[in-house]
This record gives structure tokens, C-alpha cells and sequence, in this order.
């Protein structure tokens, strides 16, 4: 009865996890280019009092064995990098990464960040910087006089200084991809940084070595689909009250122990 609370105890925290775990996912149906997390669960360690296999006379033996578990744990989160919806703005710096890759941002102190939202600006110095003022790299610079950018889907950047005459093309935007996207450490703000688990970055052009195109104009909505997550929340919520149900059949066994032994 003993063992049986802290069983249900450690479903009870596993379902809390999954549930915050939801919960952030629904917060961030909105945010550009956010990818869901799904949890992941183990079993714990089993106590065993008869090794599957062992003899029970001398010509026989145990089919099964006698183990008992001790319950359930979070074994990790993984974000779920499916394509997101690309919607219009008519923004003429956002773009939308349709297929895989990631745009790459310089912070203050030199270290890179990854990431899928592609709403940029310019700023004072006619880069193309993120919502907080982190540079595109490698970096973007228009032309002062540029009446019109054109972002095309490979990636290539060509601006347009007078009425009447073609566009010529300045600059290139890269795009990155990693061995195991999964991998990333997402750090709030749209951005993920490199780990070992990710395996080493790499650039490429925009619809080469596996990369994604362009989509000027557009930007990825999250991947996140709330019919799918209401459906995990009510799960979840009737898991964690079905594990609270063992501990209250477990309060009462041994409130009747207790009650025999008066």
C-alpha cells in the first residue's frame, strides 16, 4: 500500500509536467515560428522477487517471474519541427522558411542563435536586425537609396534605386541546418543555440543541401494545433485523476489496517 502511493505519486508529478508542457504550447499558438514540445515517459525501477526464468522444481520454471514497478518519470521533451502555416503580410523584409533551415542572429556578446521567425527590420545603419535588435548574419546592409528589395527564394537579395531600371542584386541570405534539430536548446525569444546533441551547424543557400526556400512577404505560424493539444489536456487531466484515485484506494486500505489493529 506503501509502494502503491508513491506510484501513483510519481504519475501524478509526470501528468503536472505533461500539463505545463501543454500549456506552454497553447500560450505560444500565436508566436512566429514556434514549435511544439511533446513529453516523453519512462517506467521506473522494478523490485524483483522472482527472476523470469528461474526454477520452480527441478524440471520446470517461471514463465513470467514476479517484478514489481515503481512507478513513471519524465524521460525528456523534444520539439516537434514540423512546417508551420505561412501567412501573407506584405512586410517587404518578412520571410517564411518553407522546408528546413533556420535563420541565424548575432547577439551583443558574439554568440549565435538560431531561429524560424523571420519577422526582420532594418535599423539605423540599414541592417536587417530581429524584433530585439539582433543583426542577421551574415549580415544584410540596403542600400540607402533602394526604393524596393526583392527577396527572392534562393535567397538572393536585389534592390531597385530607380523606376524603369532591372533590380541588381547585393547580397545573399544563408540559411543553417543541424544533423539533429531536435538537439537545440531553445532559449526564449524565438532563439536556440548549438549543443552537442544538435551535432555541428552548417550554411547553405536557400533550396540547396536540404535547406528550405524563401518566401518574402510571409511569415510561419506555430505548428501548434489546439484541437490536438485540448485533446492531450483532457487526457492528461483524467490520468492525473485516475492516479489521485490510487492514492485515496490506498489512504482507505490502510485506514482499515489501522482500524483492525485497534
Amino acid at each position: 500500500m506503501i509502494r502503491a502511493l508513491m506510484t501513483a505519486a510519481s504519475g501524478m508529478k509526470a501528468q503536472q509536467l505533461e500539463v505545463d508542457t501543454i500549456a506552454n504550447n497553447i500560450a505560444n499558438v500565436n508566436t512566429t515560428g514556434f514549435k511544439k514540445s511533446d513529453v516523453s515517459f519512462r517506467d521506473m525501477l522494478y523490485q524483483t522477487f522472482r527472476e523470469p526464468g528461474s526454477l520452480t522444481t527441478a524440471n520446470s520454471m517461471s514463465p513470467t517471474g514476479l517484478q514489481i514497478g515503481s512507478g513513471t518519470e519524465v524521460a525528456g521533451t523534444s520539439k516537434q519541427f514540423r512546417q508551420g502555416e505561412l501567412v501573407p503580410t506584405g512586410a517587404p523584409f518578412d520571410m517564411a522558411i518553407s522546408g528546413e533551415g533556420f535563420f541565424r542572429v548575432l547577439l551583443p556578446n558574439g554568440e549565435f542563435r538560431y531561429t524560424r521567425d523571420g519577422s526582420f527590420r532594418l535599423d539605423g545603419n540599414g541592417q536587417l536586425v530581429n524584433a530585439d535588435g539582433h543583426t542577421l548574419d551574415p549580415a544584410i546592409t540596403i542600400p540607402q537609396d533602394a526604393i524596393e528589395v526583392i527577396i527572392g527564394d534562393d535567397g538572393t537579395v536585389s534592390v531597385l534605386t530607380s523606376p524603369g531600371e532591372p533590380p541588381q542584386a547585393v547580397t545573399n541570405i544563408s540559411l543553417f541546418r543541424f544533423p539533429n534539430p531536435t538537439g537545440l536548446k531553445a532559449q526564449g525569444g524565438n532563439l536556440f543555440s548549438e549543443t552537442p546533441s544538435s551535432g555541428a551547424v552548417f550554411s547553405a543557400n536557400p533550396g540547396l543541401d536540404g535547406t528550405g526556400t524563401l518566401r518574402q512577404g510571409f511569415l510561419e505560424r506555430s505548428n501548434v494545433a489546439i484541437v490536438d493539444e485540448l485533446v492531450a489536456l483532457i487526457l492528461a487531466q483524467r490520468n492525473y485523476e485516475i492516479n489521485s484515485r490510487a492514492i485515496s484506494v490506498s489512504d482507505e486500505m490502510l485506514q482499515q489496517v489501522n482500524q483492525m489493529i485497534r
